[in-house]
């Protein structure tokens, strides 16, 4: 049995994460794990100065009752919050045909949590950003990009609309990270009976270790039973992927965090960033 772990916030992207989720589930028989973190700053109400010697002891000692009072009501509150949004979870996964799931809430910041949660599952899964950035288009989450710096599990960035999943762009660079994204599709029955397309892209369709590359993953592909239409490109990475997903109509992108000159746990790749920021279909991120 494998095991996915879905991040929520209740954000505009979740409901969506949900269904990618399901979809995910149901073609590998998997387990899913919803797990919903309260931001701990969401709730802390008490001032760290001493104010006793501006409003006075008295005054001040009852200032910091009533702050710890209001504490205590706000955990509250956002404990109540995140029940309400994991049922949602569980019964959108329900209905999607997803029978085993496991419901479970943090207190803390989610890049911390994740630790906690993520060597017991085969994949992640988060929306693009969550509820404080769900309408800066142009921007990246604040927890996406730590979360795929420092993951060691595919992470699969979903779009803000759902979009059923047929045809599949495996962007292949030769690099470690892409190594992984290959074997991973190997190993996994997800793409059975997808239309797979392959990419390599270079600044010179002559280049001979372009044309290596895109070859060798065209071997690993074909020896584990599947068909892909594979194609050398030629051009800037970002924009090439870009107007591919368009013209294929390409509902999901395969692709690592890193290429061969980026240094882990630092940044992720430029290709990577700005594709995730732009993209309107969901991303599997390799690490």
């Amino acid at each position: 049995m494998k095991k996915i772990l879905l991040c929520t916030d209740g954000s505009a992207f979740a409901a969506n994460v949900y269904r990618y989720g399901a979809w995910f589930a149901t073609r590998l028989k998997a387990e899913v794990n919803v797990l919903c973190v309260t931001d701990i700053r969401s709730q802390q109400a008490i001032p760290t100065e001493n104010l006793s010697g501006s409003i006075g002891i008295d005054a001040s000692e009852n200032l910091l009752n009533r702050l710890v009072e209001l504490e205590h009501e706000k955990a509250k509150i956002n404990h109540q919050r995140a029940k309400l949004v994991l049922q949602k979870a569980a019964q959108t996964l329900k209905a999607e045909g997803v029978d085993k799931i496991n419901l479970l809430h943090e207190t803390g910041f989610l890049v911390d949590c994740l630790a906690k949660f993520e060597a017991d599952c085969d994949l992640l899964m988060l929306g693009k950003r969550g509820e404080t950035t769900s309408l800066a288009s142009g921007h990246l989450g604040a927890n996406l990009a730590r979360i795929v710096r420092s993951s060691q599990k595919p992470c699969l960035v979903t779009s803000r609309q759902f979009k059923p999943i047929e045809r599949v762009l495996i962007a292949y660079d030769g690099s470690p990270t892409g190594q992984k994204m290959l074997q991973f599709l190997v190993d996994s029955p997800i793409f059975k009976g997808l239309q797979l397309h392959l990419i390599t892209i270079t600044k010179n369709r002559a280049e001979p270790t372009a044309i290596a590359r895109l070859h060798q993953a065209e071997q690993t592909i074909r020896s584990a039973g599947f068909e892909s239409v594979s194609r050398l490109l030629e051009g800037e990475s970002e924009k090439v992927i870009a107007q591919y997903i368009t013209e294929q109509d390409i509902s999901l992108l395969l692709m690592g965090a890193y290429g061969h000159s980026r240094i882990r746990h630092l940044v992720i790749g430029s290709t990577t960033a700005q594709i995730l920021r732009s993209s309107h279909i969901p991303i599997l991120v390799f690490c």
